[in-house]
């Protein structure tokens, strides 16, 4: 785990988290910019668990407020953690539904990228497709997958959750859609996605566990599912047998040069 200037903030005796002004402010200029970016490229599931969440422009939301609605639609609920938690306390998060929310945001200064999730990723780019019944058993089954998988497992599954849940596209009537959280909270990202720059696979999800990634750049590969659906049917196959196989094929050359030593 990597160190982290942000230190998550904590909720007094009845739950309520108090953000400073400035920093409702980040908040309101993240999701006043990105409702208009997402106009036309996000996914219609998506759409409806914005619609469900209502999520306040002027202020920062209490994770109570979008706890009542996942848990009234799908069981889910979000979690307080520091700014980074170890893959173990990830996996057991979301084996138990649960998924990880940083109650911090990022500062002005890194308004159009940090590499830590924070409360805006979190919650305007995961939680409104966590009221979706197929978005939210994958998600479920790939937690309790990554509960018993060794170090080396992980890894394969990592590539599978980035390809996915965090740069997903999806095929729609209406041509490809974003589903993907990454992708959603990133204005840059959501546009150039959808461009004719990056490389589009149909979604594989052997390939997508064979295939390198960098945390720190647009990706130059995103991988699209015939339709969400899809996540639920991987969620009832056997991805550990896909990981293993992957495994013994090992991993496709990078499709992006190598980072810079600093």
């Amino acid at each position: 785990m990597k160190a982290t200037q942000y230190v998550a903030r904590k909720p007094d005796e009845h739950g309520f988290i108090d953000y400073p002004e400035a920093e409702h402010q980040v908040w309101n200029t993240l999701i006043t910019r990105q409702m208009k970016v997402i106009e036309g490229r996000a996914c219609q599931e998506y759409f409806d668990g914005i619609e469900q969440l209502a999520l306040p422009h002027d202020r920062i939301p209490q994770l109570d407020e979008i706890n009542k609605v996942l848990q009234a639609t799908t069981g889910w609920s979000v979690a307080r953690v520091p700014a980074l938690i170890p893959f173990q306390t990830f996996f057991e998060l979301l084996a138990s539904q649960q998924f990880p929310v940083a109650t911090f945001i990022r500062t002005p200064e890194e308004l159009d990228y940090l590499q830590e999730p924070d409360i805006f990723h979190e919650i305007f780019g995961h939680c409104p497709l966590l009221t979706n019944p197929w978005f939210a058993e994958f998600t479920h089954t790939y937690g309790k997958l990554g509960l018993k998988a060794t170090r080396e497992e992980r890894v394969y599954l990592a590539r599978l959750y980035w390809m996915t849940i965090e740069f997903g596209l999806v095929e729609t009537s209406q041509g490809k859609r974003i589903y993907g959280g990454g992708i959603l909270s990133s204005p840059k990202e959501t546009v150039y996605c959808l461009s004719g720059e990056p490389e589009h696979q149909p979604f594989d999800p052997l390939e997508a566990m064979r295939t390198p990634y960098r945390i720190d750049i647009l990706q130059p590969l995103y991988f699209v599912l015939p339709d969400l659906k899809r996540l639920f049917d991987l969620a009832h196959e056997d991805i550990m047998a896909l990981v293993h196989q992957g495994m013994q094929l090992g991993l496709h050359a990078p499709k992006f040069p190598p980072k810079q030593a600093a």
